[in-house]
């Protein structure tokens, strides 16, 4: 089934700020979380859906990639994509630790009141690149090399952390949790305190015997090259996600993502409007009095104009389907030429004498002084 706009699902208008988007969503999930609404699938849809809306349309690059490509943008699979989420969305288990880290609450339908421990970020840090591309790329689409400078997987310890040979073991203090919860009772009902293991730091596990080679970090500094696929129609900010091609995480927790950020380079003869291409094209001043045919060369090769007599210099001329093509579309812009009268910076007395003659009979001709259009 087709996924809903995710400004519907949390009932808000598309200019809605930040604050706006937090209530409708926070609404939404106390009326359909799980434990005010046992065994009731159709409660527990809504409760997924709202939190798949929210953690995309509260952060600003989701929100703009949604914005810009749909759900296709946002789906982590292809150009743009930049949610967590596939296609099947996000599960039960997703939304409910999402909404605990930004409400700090869990269960507080039933059992009270629970402040949510923070754990250590073992993952990865995201990497931002930035790709010059030249007007030419963009008609056709390219493939660009990318050279990153990052951490990578302690290739002594495998990522582990730990000296080969040797292995590490759940921690004693948390039984593995990475989380001491303590529970204090009063007239007001049951709190629960969770706060990081002080023994393994939220880990879980503790490193006896740390790998010499990368100190127990499980990662190292190191270089990796990439090729990255650019689709032809992108625009400067446009950006492609590598997912889990970041740096190396924490003793093995996750890898970031590195997003390659799209600069279109300026064309020396090309002005961009979208997918448009607008240049001036110098012709004879003949030609726009007689009529003719101008041969014009767009990024895909050479194309005809025809020019009916009586043409005005700076008339512009449209050519359908000779511009830069719509980003994963087969749709193409539009060329778009300016005819320019040209004059000759010398003249032989031949020429001189042809003008000379034209300029009599034009004087006649002229129209007299109007306003400006």
């Amino acid at each position: 089934m087709a996924k809903r706009d995710y400004y519907e699902v949390l009932g808000v208008e598309r200019a809605a700020n930040e604050e706006a988007i937090r209530k409708a969503y926070r609404k939404l999930a106390m009326q359909y979380h799980p434990d005010r609404n046992p065994d009731d699938q159709g409660a527990e849809e809504k409760f997924k859906e709202a939190t798949e809306a929210y953690e995309v349309l509260k952060d600003a690059q989701k929100r703009q990639a949604y914005d810009q490509f749909g759900h296709a943008g946002v789906s982590g699979q292809g150009f743009g994509g930049a949610s967590p989420f596939g296609a099947e969305g996000i599960d039960l288990e997703e939304a409910l630790r999402a909404f605990m880290r930004d409400f700090g609450f869990d269960s507080f339908f039933g059992g009270g009141p629970r402040r949510q421990a923070r754990r250590p970020d073992r993952g990865g840090r995201d990497l931002r690149v930035r790709v010059k591309l030249t007007l030419e790329e963009v008609a056709t689409g390219t493939t660009k090399q990318i050279r990153l400078r990052k951490k990578v997987d302690c290739g002594t310890c495998g990522g582990s952390g730990q000296r080969p040979g040797s292995s590490t073991k759940r921690c004693p203090t948390c039984g593995g949790s990475g989380e001491v919860r303590r529970v204090q009772r009063s007239i007001l009902g049951q709190f629960v305190n969770v706060s990081v293991c002080p023994a393994c730091h939220g880990e879980g596990v503790l490193v006896d015997d740390p790998c010499t080679a990368c100190g127990g970090e499980g990662r190292v500094p190191g270089e990796e090259s990439l090729n990255v696929k650019i689709p032809a129609g992108v625009s400067t900010g446009d950006y492609i996600p590598l997912r889990g091609q970041g740096e190396a995480g924490l003793r093995g927790g996750p890898p970031g993502d590195v997003m390659v950020v799209v600069e279109v380079e300026e064309h020396p003869v090309f002005e961009r409007h979208k997918q448009d291409l607008f240049f001036e094209q110098p012709v004879a001043f003949s030609t726009l009095v007689l009529g003719g045919r101008v041969e014009v060369r767009g990024l895909e090769g050479a194309a005809l104009v025809k020019v009916p007599p009586g043409t005005q210099s700076h008339q512009i001329f449209r050519l359908r389907g000779k511009g830069l093509p719509y980003l994963n579309s087969r749709r193409q812009g539009d060329l778009m030429v300016r005819l320019v009268a040209w004059s000759p910076p010398r003249t032989s007395r031949e020429e001189a004498g042809l003008l000379e003659r034209l300029a009599e009979i034009e004087g006649a001709k002229l129209p007299g002084p109007r306003r400006p259009a």
